[in-house]
C-alpha cells in the first residue's frame, strides 16, 4: 500500500489551502465552466503520487510522471477533478456522472482543440455584438462629457404596486450602493429623488441635495415594506401574478480618461441611458428568437423559491437586453463551421448565462457582480445586477468587471492553455512561482511529445450504479461523491442546459436527455422524496460495483464530509455493503472558509480522505477503541493540520472526529455485517457503533479541558502520517 505509507496531511493540506484560496490560479482548467464545490487538484495529485509514485510524497510532488497502463475510475465525476489528475499523470480514465452537465464539461475540459481557430472565432462573435449591440453598453461619463464611456454594471431594484393607493413603489432593503473598503466613502442612494450621494459616514449619512434626509435602511424589512406615498404596510408577496418588475437605478461605468483617479465611477441613469433600454426592449420585441428557451421552471427544493416570486419560465429570469444579447450571440455561435470550436463557444455560452441573469447580485463590499451560483442556490433579492455583456478592457488589456464575453473568453483560453502546458505553484518564501510540470499534459495525446503513449479517456452519461466494468480492471477509484443534501447539482444545472441544449440541438451528442434532473441523483431532495436510506443505497450499489471492478488490494478513495452525523452512517454502511475495510481516514482542507454558500455557517472546510480496500494492512497508531484514542488521532490531525498552516473550527474538528469514527465503526461491523438487513437497520448499526467507540461531546469535552490544547485545541505531539516507522507495527486485514 502507499496512500497510507507515501501520503503526508502537512504537506498536502498546505497546498491545498492555498489552492482554495485561487483555485483558477493553481488549476486554469477549472475556468472552462462552473461546477460546485470542486475538490483541490493538489490533493487529488498527491493521492495519486502516494499510490503510484512510489515515493513519500514530497520527493514526487514537483516529478514528471507517466502511469501508463494504470486505470482510474470516477463514478461521480462531476467537475472531473480525479479524472483530470489522473489523466494528467499518463492513466487511462473512466468516469460517469449522472448529470448531463457534468459529462459536457469534463469532456470540453479534456478533449482538445485548435486555440487558433477558436480565438479567430471568439474575436469574430467579439466583434459582430459590438456591432449589434454595442451601444446599449455605453454611456454619458458626467465627469468629463465623454459620450461613449462603457458601462460595467446596471443595478436595478425590484417594485411593487400598493394594495391600497395602487402606487408604485421600490423594494430597497438597503439604500447602500457602495461600501468604503473598494471605494473613497459610501454611496448612498436618495429614497426621494434617486440620486447618488457619496458619504463619508454611513451613520451620521446628513442630506441629498434635494433636502431628503438620507439614510441607510431601506423600507423593505421582514418581507413587509410601507408604501412611500400612502404609508399603508404591504406583505410579500411584492408582485402580481407574473414575475416582479425591475426599476434602473444606478450604474457603474468605466472610462479610460479618469485612470488614476481613486474610486469607482458610478452614476444615476440619465435620459438617454433610459431610453438605451427601451430601444432594446423595442429591440427584443421585434425579434422573433429562435434559441431563446420556452421552458418552464419544474418545482424543486431550489426552485421552489423562483415559483414563489412569480416566475414560471426560465425566459423570465432575463430582462430585454440581456435575452437580445444572448439570442443575437447564439445565432452566432450556430453559423460557426468547426464543430469543436462551435462547442467551446456554446460551453461559453453556457458558462456566461450565470452573470447573464436577474438573479445576479451586487456586492456592495467588492463591487462586483455575484454569480447566480455564488450561494449554490437560486437567490431571488430586492436588488440585481446586470453585467455588460460584452465585457470591456482596461488600457493595459486586462479584462474589467466581471460577468462578459471577454471574461468568459480569457478564462477559457487559459484553461486550454494549462492543458498543453500544466504546471504548479511552488512556494519560496513569500513568492509564488509556477513550475512547468514537462512531459504531462491533459487530454488522449500531445502534440509536443508525439511518441508518448495514447491515454484512454471514457467519459459517460449515466448512473454509478449502472456502470458495470469488468472485475479486476481497475487499479483504484478516486472520486468525490455527492454531499448529502447540500446542492441541487441537477436542479441548479438544468438553468444552463435548457440554454445549452437548444443552442446546440437536441440530438446532439451528450444532449440527448431532456433534462438535468433526474430521480436517482444521490442528494437528499425533499421535493423528489429522496431521503438519507436513498442515498445510502446509492452510494453502496455504486461502491459495490466499483470495489467488484478493482484489483484485489486495490484502493477506493474519496472525500467527503458534512454536518451531520447520520451522513457519515450512509458513508459507513456503503463502505461495509461494499464488502471493503478502511484503512485510512485523512483529514485535507478542501474549501475555502470565505466561500459565501458556508461563511457564518460554521461548517467544515475539511475533507476527510476515506481510503478503502478489501485487503491491506493500516499502521496500528490509528486504530482506536474507546473516546481517548479517538482524542489521541483528531489531536494528531490538529496538530498536523496547523503545521500546514490552517486554523481548525469547531465544525472542522467535529467532521474530522465523525471521519475516524466512521472508519473504526467499519473496523467493528465488518466481521459481522449483515447485507441483507434493510438500509435503515444498517444506518441504526453504524451510529450505534460509532457511538459506542466516543461522541463528539466526549471529544469536545476532552479537547477544552486538556490543559495542553485548550482552549485553541492546540497541537500535541507533531509526527507525520506517512511516517515509515508507523507502518512497521501494522495491522493486515
Amino acid at each position: 500500500m502507499s496512500i497510507e505509507t507515501h501520503f503526508s496531511i502537512p504537506f498536502i493540506a498546505a497546498h491545498a489551502l492555498r489552492e482554495k484560496q485561487i483555485q483558477q490560479n493553481y488549476r486554469p482548467i477549472i475556468a472552462v465552466h462552473k461546477w460546485f464545490a470542486r475538490r483541490p487538484g493538489t490533493l487529488f495529485r498527491g493521492l495519486l503520487l502516494s499510490e503510484f509514485g512510489g515515493k513519500p510524497i514530497e520527493a514526487s510532488y514537483y516529478e514528471t510522471h507517466c502511469f501508463d497502463g494504470v486505470t482510474i475510475a470516477d463514478p461521480f465525476m462531476g467537475g472531473g477533478t480525479p479524472l483530470l489528475e489522473a489523466n494528467r499523470l499518463g492513466c487511462h480514465v473512466i468516469g460517469t456522472d449522472i448529470n448531463p452537465m457534468a459529462t459536457w464539461i469534463v469532456r470540453e475540459e479534456i478533449d482538445s482543440i485548435d486555440l487558433m481557430a477558436y480565438a479567430s472565432a471568439s474575436t469574430a462573435l467579439l466583434g459582430h455584438l459590438q456591432q449589434e449591440i454595442g451601444a446599449f453598453y455605453k454611456t454619458r461619463c458626467p465627469i468629463t462629457g465623454r459620450a461613449d464611456a462603457d458601462v460595467k454594471y446596471f443595478l436595478w431594484v425590484k417594485q411593487s404596486t400598493c394594495g391600497a393607493c395602487h402606487e408604485r413603489f421600490d423594494l430597497f432593503p438597503s439604500y447602500v450602493l457602495a461600501e468604503d473598503v473598494r471605494h473613497t466613502s459610501y454611496v448612498l442612494v436618495c429614497p426621494v429623488c434617486g440620486d447618488l450621494n457619496e458619504v463619508g459616514d454611513p451613520n451620521a449619512p446628513g442630506h441629498c441635495n434635494c433636502g431628503k434626509e438620507l439614510a441607510v435602511d431601506g423600507p423593505v424589512a421582514r418581507s413587509k415594506c410601507a408604501c412611500p406615498h400612502c404609508g399603508h404596510v404591504n406583505a410579500s408577496p411584492f408582485h402580481g401574478d407574473g414575475p416582479p418588475e425591475h426599476r434602473l437605478f444606478a450604474m457603474e461605468y468605466y472610462n479610460p480618461e479618469l485612470k488614476g483617479r481613486p474610486g469607482r465611477l458610478f452614476k444615476k441613469p440619465d435620459a438617454a441611458d433610459l431610453e438605451r433600454v427601451a430601444d432594446a426592449l423595442a429591440r427584443w420585441h421585434a425579434l422573433v428568437p429562435t434559441y431563446v428557451p420556452e421552458d418552464a421552471i419544474p418545482a424543486g427544493d431550489e426552485s421552489s423559491r423562483l415559483h414563489r416570486w412569480g416566475y414560471q419560465h426560465f425566459r423570465e429570469l432575463f430582462n430585454p437586453r440581456q435575452l437580445l444579447a444572448l439570442e443575437i450571440s447564439a445565432r452566432f455561435i450556430a453559423q460557426v463551421a468547426d464543430q469543436r470550436v462551435r462547442r467551446a463557444l456554446a460551453t461559453n455560452f453556457s458558462d456566461l448565462l450565470r452573470y447573464q441573469n436577474m438573479l445576479c447580485r451586487y456586492d456592495t463590499m467588492a463591487l462586483k457582480s455575484l454569480d447566480v451560483f455564488s450561494i449554490h442556490g437560486f437567490p431571488v433579492s430586492y436588488v440585481q445586477v446586470e453585467s455588460n455583456i460584452l465585457g470591456l478592457r482596461n488600457g493595459s488589456a486586462a479584462p474589467v468587471g466581471s460577468g462578459g464575453w471577454i471574461n468568459i473568453i480569457d478564462k477559457y483560453t487559459k484553461a486550454k492553455r494549462y492543458c498543453g502546458a500544466p504546471f504548479e505553484v511552488f512556494v519560496q518564501g513569500k513568492k509564488k512561482l509556477n513550475l512547468p510540470i514537462r512531459g504531462e499534459w491533459i487530454g488522449d495525446a500531445s502534440t509536443e511529445y508525439p511518441n508518448a503513449p495514447l491515454r484512454r479517456i471514457d467519459v459517460r452519461c449515466g448512473s454509478g450504479t449502472d456502470l458495470s466494468l469488468p472485475p479486476g480492471s481497475l487499479d483504484a477509484v478516486f472520486t468525490d461523491p455527492p454531499y448529502f443534501g447540500m446542492v441541487q447539482y441537477g436542479e441548479l444545472m438544468h438553468f444552463c442546459y435548457v440554454w445549452l441544449r437548444k443552442l446546440m440541438g437536441s440530438t446532439f451528442p451528450g444532449l440527448e436527455q431532456e433534462t438535468t434532473r433526474h430521480t436517482q441523483e444521490l442528494t437528499g431532495n425533499n421535493t423528489a422524496e429522496r431521503d438519507l436510506a436513498h442515498f445510502a443505497q446509492g452510494l453502496a450499489q455504486v461502491y459495490g460495483r466499483m470495489a467488484a471492478a478493482l484489483k484485489p488490494g486495490a484502493p477506493l478513495v474519496f472525500t467527503y464530509h458534512h454536518n451531520r452525523q447520520g451522513a457519515y452512517c450512509a458513508v459507513g454502511a456503503a463502505i461495509l455493503d461494499a464488502g471493503l475495510n478502511c484503512s485510512a481516514s485523512l483529514p485535507c482542507p478542501a474549501e475555502m472558509g470565505g466561500s459565501i454558500h458556508i461563511h457564518g455557517t460554521g461548517s467544515s472546510i475539511v475533507d476527510t480522505v476515506f481510503v478503502c480496500r478489501d485487503s491491506g494492512n493500516t499502521p496500528r497508531t490509528w486504530l482506536f477503541e474507546d473516546a481517548s484514542g479517538l482524542e489521541r488521532v483528531v489531536t494528531r490531525d490538529l496538530a498536523e493540520l496547523r503545521v500546514a498552516g490552517m486554523k481548525p473550527t469547531a465544525g472542522d474538528i467535529r467532521c474530522i472526529a465523525w471521519g475516524h469514527l466512521t472508519r473504526m465503526a467499519v473496523w467493528k461491523l465488518r466481521p459481522v455485517w449483515e447485507p441483507a438487513v434493510s438500509m435503515e437497520q444498517k444506518l441504526s448499526r453504524v451510529r450505534d457503533a460509532m457511538d459506542s467507540i466516543g461522541t463528539i461531546d466526549h471529544l469536545r469535552n476532552a479537547l477544552v479541558s486538556a490543559p495542553a490544547i485548550a482552549p485553541e485545541f492546540a497541537p500535541g505531539s507533531l509526527f507525520a502520517s506517512g511516517n515509515p516507522t508507523e507502518m512497521l507495527d501494522a495491522v493486515a486485514f
